[in-house]
């Protein structure tokens, strides 16, 4: 388990309230057994206080209020020169086994969800803790219910998990890793029903939408969407339904006693999904293997901003390998006045980007110092090794 700080510094993160997802269409609701995290403070986390809760947070954060924000050491904040001696001693976190041995790890999902194989992979000895939202799972590592939460982030086919890049502005928590997995749907159904007899399919909705044709083929008409793959799996077990098959992982299959009447469903057979592996405390950043950083960052409105701030890195040769652009949700809109009869409108954006560099790296220092000088906000979500394994 990560170290933790001084009870006299630390100020424990507040209980939020778990918003329900999104509706997607028609969606089943999962049975309430889905594990939904009671989030009390175990033994060495500092409850927050009724007057703490009530303690304004600092300038320059877009997406909290109200809402104390626990002990954070933001490099971008530190003089360039100071960042590597300022960035403290070593942690549990830096000296921990690659396996995980020990470590509690959140996800969102039931047992057998393709996060929980991701939060196996990026840790394969860890005790995984099934969540029922993503923000419980963030939640979770606040509250030292779990020492690492492992949630996607981005899907080859489906583009970005919005949510997730919310949250990550909501919360504290540090991006300590990254782990790639490859979804290799599989159709489910109850031990002697054949695919003849199915006459829908149960999923997430971004599961169903990566296996249409193949169902479509398959003569499976309906489509009924849930809140994860694995509860889909479950669902179908419980209910003993003879009609419908669930596009779910094949672990999801074995540990809900169902057969599988095809693998490999997905249209597309380079499937991939990115994951994030978040923590209490970042990780000391090195040089010596690839490392990735990711930053967000907000600019003024005007002409060639934009590109001013992309020029930083590369007058710097700093490769991006993403850069994803979100509404700014406590300024959606600002006014422009454009000598028009009447003021403009314009949507007020984050900028999110993935950076080929470490913290480390006084090239990548320098770049970021320099960018602060004319952004509006700044903040590292983490710098960590890159994924160069096979997914």
């Amino acid at each position: 388990m990560a170290a933790a700080s001084s009870p006299t510094t630390t100020r424990a993160a507040a209980l939020l309230p778990v918003p329900a997802p999104a509706a997607g269409g028609a969606a089943r609701p999962l049975p309430r057994t889905v594990v939904s995290m009671p989030l009390r403070a175990s033994r060495g986390c500092v409850s927050a206080s009724a007057s703490s809760l009530q303690q304004p947070l600092g300038d320059g954060d877009p997406d909290r209020s109200g809402v104390p924000a626990p002990a954070f050491r933001d490099p971008i904040s530190l003089p360039q020169n100071d960042w590597m001696s300022c960035s403290g001693p070593l942690t549990s976190a830096d000296l921990m086994e690659p396996t995980g041995d020990g470590l509690k790890v959140a996800y969102q999902g039931c047992p057998g969800a393709y996060s929980e194989a991701a939060a196996k992979k990026a840790y394969p000895s860890c005790h995984t803790v099934p969540c029922e939202y993503f923000e419980t799972a963030f939640q979770a590592v606040e509250n030292w219910v779990a020492d690492r939460a492992v949630l996607p982030l981005e899907n080859s086919l489906g583009g970005s998990i919005h949510r997730n890049y919310d949250l990550l502005l909501r919360h504290r928590l540090h991006i300590v890793g990254e782990v790639r997995l490859a979804v290799r749907h599989c159709l489910l159904a109850n031990r002697g029903v054949k695919i003849e007899n199915l006459r829908s399919a149960m999923s997430h909705p971004q599961a169903l939408a990566q296996c249409e044709q193949t169902l479509t083929k398959l003569g499976i008409e309906h489509r009924e969407a849930v809140d994860d793959t694995a509860g889909a799996a479950k669902l179908i077990a419980e209910q003993k339904l003879q009609d419908t098959g669930a596009v779910a992982s094949s672990l999801a299959a074995e540990l809900y006693g169902l057969d599988i009447l095809a693998e490999n469903i997905q249209d597309d057979t380079d499937n991939v999904t990115r994951f994030m592996m978040l923590a209490r405390e970042p990780i000391i950043p090195r040089t010596d293997k690839p490392f990735k950083t990711s930053i967000v960052f907000s600019l003024e409105e005007g002409p060639g901003q934009l590109f001013k701030a992309l020029a930083v890195f590369a007058l710097r040769k700093i490769n991006l390998t993403k850069m994803e652009s979100r509404p700014h949700k406590k300024r959606p809109l600002r006014i422009a006045d454009d000598n028009c009869s009447a003021p403009l409108k314009h949507f007020d954006y984050l900028f999110y980007v993935d950076l080929d560099a470490s913290m480390a790296d006084p090239n990548a220092q320098n770049a970021l110092g320099n960018l602060k000088e004319f952004a509006t906000f700044l903040r590292v979500l983490g710098s960590y090794p890159t994924d160069v394994t096979e997914a």
